[in-house]
């Protein structure tokens, strides 16, 4: 138990430091399949492709320890 809450709090800390500069570099919001679009004045984005390559990397990680 003691070990998820510890990958979860470095997890949240890494992702928030890099979060911006490292979404850039990933283009994470605007690859293939993230769906973007407005109606009436207003933006939505549906990050498909982004999620499942974040929940991909997450399982790998978590995997891994």
């Amino acid at each position: 138990m003691l070990k998820w809450v510890v990958v979860i709090v470095m997890l949240v800390l890494v992702t928030g430091l890099f979060r911006s500069q490292l979404a850039r570099n990933l283009r994470l919001g605007r690859l293939p399949g993230d769906l973007n679009f407005s109606f009436r004045g207003r933006a939505y984005r549906f990050p498909f492709t982004s999620t499942v390559l974040l929940s991909l990397a997450a399982w790998v990680i978590l995997r891994a320890i």
